[in-house]
């Protein structure tokens, strides 16, 4: 099984920096939210992206304890995020990590699909698991009848009825397991 990971809240910690960046062009924080598409949310908070990435400073996202181990743990591993291409590819090699695969929001119209990254991996539904912290996560796996698995570390992380939930990202691994 290959696990394919969100970057945002997942792998890396970035609610200060993704709403830094607003705060910086004016935006109060309370009017801040996650999960989106970047444009989309530009678009409603009344900035423009190329303003917003010209304040986003990456390194204020961190990985989250235990994700450089569980990475190094893994032979194949992707990332699909909604993440802006400039910004998500900083960050990678920030980190000094590489996915087999990398796909953020230019690989698709609309919210990230799955279905690009299981192409270009070569592998069906079935043979992936998708680690995420929101909503649209859940909804990207189920799009493509992948299991997913929430990442617990974050705490903005909301469980639903059913939901396999990773309390650690070494708790990932367990889940590879078929």
């Amino acid at each position: 099984m290959i696990a394919v990971f969100d970057l945002d809240g997942t792998l890396v910690d970035s609610d200060h920096a993704l709403a830094d960046a607003f705060v910086a062009l004016g935006v109060p924080r309370e009017d801040i939210t996650f999960g989106h598409l970047l444009a989309d949310e530009c678009d409603r908070l009344g900035v423009s992206v190329d303003d917003y990435l010209a304040a986003y400073d990456p390194e204020r996202a961190q990985p989250y304890p235990g994700i450089d181990d569980l990475l190094a743990q893994l032979p194949v591993w992707g990332v699909c995020s909604n993440k802006h291409p400039e910004s998500g590819a900083a960050e990678l090699a920030r980190m000094g990590w590489q996915p087999t695969v990398a796909a953020f929001a230019d690989r698709a119209s609309g919210p990230k699909q799955l279905g690009p990254v299981l192409a270009a991996l070569d592998v069906s539904a079935d043979e992936v698991l998708y680690v995420g912290d929101t909503a649209h996560d859940r909804a990207c796996a189920e799009a493509v009848s992948c299991r997913f698995v929430l990442a617990g570390w974050n705490v903005r992380a909301e469980p639903e009825p059913g939901d396999l939930v990773a309390a650690t990202p070494a708790d990932v691994l367990a889940f590879l397991t078929p």
